[in-house]
């Protein structure tokens, strides 16, 4: 993450001098830039990606990777969450070039799912209601940037068509104050992150950062999704 103090380059990200301890800057960043709405449970998808024998995959982006992350480790059916990169080329797939905002990756993560335990569908639902802010614009609370951007990256034309129906769906009932910001294209390659941003929620539970701002996602998943929450994630590593 990156401060305006702080070159976008930077190997000292804003994330990680939060994790050291500066608690007060992650306070005074969320509350310079409220989210557009708390998390939510939001209604089903009318219509979803009718359930198949064998895994499933799909690749989210919603802001820091280690929260998305965090959220869908603790997801029934999920098998595997994977932080990466998303968008662009993978001679660029490295965190300190993603960093300047100018290689057109999005932080983001691979997400392998049973459909028979919980559907793409669900998988979109849980994301909107908890996992990321689908209102803001190349953002998420403190960190700015395309890199932070809001996005599905569909594996195939029919995830394509549910997460095009479900945001209008979303967006005629007004769930949200602002329209959703968050983009659909196509998965045009996922490139695994680098091992130390593997799990870190996990792994760094008492880091500021995610204290702040990540926890309370999992918190919000458990409260509202009950039947769809697992106390033991799963791990990347």
């Amino acid at each position: 993450m990156t401060t305006p103090s702080m070159p976008l380059n930077s190997t000292t990200s804003a994330r990680t001098a939060l994790a050291a301890g500066a608690t007060a800057l992650a306070i005074a960043a969320l509350s310079a830039c409220s989210p557009a709405q708390a998390s939510i449970r939001l209604p089903a998808p009318a219509v979803d990606v009718p359930a198949t024998t064998g895994p499933q995959s799909v690749v989210l982006a919603g802001g820091c990777f280690w929260g998305v992350q965090g959220v869908f480790a603790h997801v029934r059916g999920v098998k595997q969450v994977v932080a990466g990169y998303a968008g662009g080329k993978q001679a660029t797939a490295n965190y300190e070039t993603v960093s300047t905002g100018a290689t057109g990756h999005a932080e983001s993560v691979r997400i392998t799912f049973d459909p028979k335990e919980i559907t793409y569908g669900g998988i979109l639902r849980i994301f909107f209601s908890v996992a990321t802010d689908p209102t803001q614009v190349n953002r998420q609370f403190p960190d700015s940037g395309t890199q932070y951007r809001s996005e599905v990256f569909y594996t195939n034309p029919s995830q394509k068509m549910v997460a095009d129906l479900y945001i209008g769906q979303l967006n005629r009932a007004k769930v949200f104050n602002r329209p959703i910001a968050t983009r659909v294209d196509p998965d045009t390659g996922f490139f695994r992150a680098e091992a130390h941003h593997q799990d870190y929620l996990v792994r760094h539970p008492e880091a500021p950062y995610i204290a702040t701002f990540d926890a309370p996602k999992v918190a919000a998943l458990k409260t509202l999704f009950p039947a769809d929450y697992r106390a033991k994630p799963v791990t990347a590593l």
